[in-house]
């Protein structure tokens, strides 16, 4: 993932986002250190402000750890944690008005399920 400066979505969220999913990846391991908030602001031509809001933001959702004088890491769980916040997001996001507009349609929980797994083998 890149930052996308014209995008709707504040790059102080990019920057949170581009980090879980390097961590969802494999690409940053539990234990293993971040780019700094100047790294990253060097690298995608941003603010260091804006690339330590989105740092901090992982930081006080447990994802991230300072270490003083060294830097960032990634925390132990810290997989767990995002996976857990990114299906609730697509639960909210995607399920929820899914469900409502098979309803809406008059299409049964298993009839839909049917369509789902139906989708998958094409």
């Amino acid at each position: 993932m890149e930052i996308n400066l014209k995008s709707d979505i504040p790059i102080f969220q990019q920057v949170a986002e581009l980090i879980e999913s390097g961590i969802l990846e494999g690409s940053m391991q539990e234990g293993e250190r971040v780019p700094s908030t100047n790294e990253f602001a060097k690298y995608y031509q941003i603010n260091p402000a804006t690339a330590a809001k989105g740092i901090n933001q992982l930081v006080d959702q447990e994802i991230l750890f300072k270490k003083r004088g060294v830097g960032m890491f990634v925390a132990e769980g810290a997989k767990r944690i995002i996976l857990t916040k990114r299906k609730a997001a697509f639960f909210k996001d995607y399920i929820v008005p899914l469900k409502k507009e098979a309803s809406k349609l008059g299409i049964t929980e298993e009839e839909l399920a049917t369509l789902i797994s139906e989708g998958e083998e094409q």
